[in-house]
């Protein structure tokens, strides 16, 4: 997988075959997802990278990419034991886990379905990748007012262990702030922990979206209190809202504190004054430029280490960790769902996580029966 710059300023990722050249069915589809559909570039290096696993197992076993649909068994077999690394005859191992497994043969599913759109391949591959199955046993909650009919299922799919999302623990994040060593890292912790952000939305925010001052009316805003605006973009740093609904979030005095120690700071180094970008390299890489959402990984890998904590916490926890906050502080579903950007109540509920406390809280609230004059 390869990034590519267009002339536009946009990226994308392709895939190049053993040459170094692009894949030409596989770049015109990545393309197509990166401006047709107006998905994020990292949503293209996902895809990128699944499938030169693909080129790569055709290339190693001898086969044409046209014919793989068919022998898809063996590919998720090769990308489950394949080591290119181990020693001939030792045991074999997993290299790749079965969620991992299943979000490259995702990627898979989606490019051949391309390829049978644009005429590239027959459409009887289809076959091959999906089920046809009747949805009678499905239940009536899950089958809607849809008439009782035949659904598509993905085949070559894996059995995933259920998966726990984990939220960053309040003590965690107190944690990564003491490890701080600027007022630009604290202010990024604390605006994911009290804000939920995205990376992606944190870092594609502009200095124009940002409204801490107590009459916004003043900046032509009628949105009361500090708040801030998260909008869809497309950014030369790589970043993108997920959402393509613009939302106001709003903010607590512990992040405009933050936010105004990140302004002195920023406003001190004079190749970041006419950056537009909230968030610009200060210590390394281009002095002055935006940051790269990666880059925000790679900050709380290293805090998490200098903190101490047992586990490396990633941005996208600090998330799950406002939306535990939240609720726990009697915020309702709808409440939370605006806050997040969600469409669906479905994707919000993914984000609740009430702990043991809470639980235990809930069923004491439920009050037993008692006899009369018991």
């Amino acid at each position: 997988s390869f990034p590519v710059r267009l002339p536009s300023g946009e990226r994308y990722w392709t895939v190049l075959d053993s040459s170094y050249r692009p894949v030409a069915v596989a770049d015109e589809w990545l393309l197509h997802v990166r401006l047709g559909q107006d998905r994020a570039e990292s949503t293209t290096q996902a895809y990128a990278t699944s499938l030169s696993l693909l080129w790569e197992w055709c290339a190693a076993t001898g086969r044409d990419w046209r014919a793989a649909p068919g022998e898809l068994g063996r590919f998720v077999f090769w990308l489950r034991y394949y080591d290119s690394d181990g020693e001939p005859g030792a045991p074999r191992r997993v290299v790749r886990n079965a969620g991992r497994v299943n979000s490259v043969m995702a990627a898979v599913r989606e490019f051949f379905r391309h390829a049978v759109a644009v005429g590239a391949v027959d459409g009887r591959v289809l076959d091959a990748l999906f089920d046809v199955v009747d949805d009678i046993g499905l239940p009536a909650e899950v089958r809607g007012d849809r008439p009782t009919g035949l659904r598509s299922r993905p085949r070559h799919r894996l059995c995933e262990p259920e998966r726990v999302v984990d939220a960053a623990a309040d003590e965690e994040v107190l944690a990564l702030v003491r490890a701080c060593r600027s007022a630009r890292d604290r202010f990024i912790v604390l605006a994911l922990w009290r804000i939920g952000n995205r990376r992606g939305e944190l870092a594609g925010l502009r200095l124009q979206d940002v409204h801490f001052v107590p009459h916004a009316s003043r900046l032509g805003c009628r949105v009361r209190g500090e708040h801030v605006h998260v909008r869809r973009r497309d950014n030369p740093n790589g970043a993108m809202a997920k959402s393509r609904r613009s939302r106001v979030v709003p903010a607590d005095w512990l992040l405009v504190q933050a936010y105004d120690q990140y302004l002195l700071e920023r406003n001190a180094c004079l190749p970041a004054r006419p950056c537009d970008f909230l968030l610009v390299n200060l210590f390394r890489g281009q002095i002055g430029a935006p940051m790269r959402p990666a880059a925000l990984n790679e900050l709380f890998a290293a805090l998490s280490r200098r903190a101490g904590l047992s586990r490396v916490i990633r941005p996208h926890m600090l998330r799950h960790g406002f939306a535990t906050n939240v609720v726990a502080a009697g915020a309702t579903l709808d409440e939370l769902k605006e806050l997040l950007g969600h469409v669906s109540f479905t994707s919000s509920e993914v984000y609740i996580h009430p702990d043991r406390e809470r639980l235990r809280d809930a069923v004491d609230r439920v009050g037993s029966p008692r006899p009369a004059g018991g």
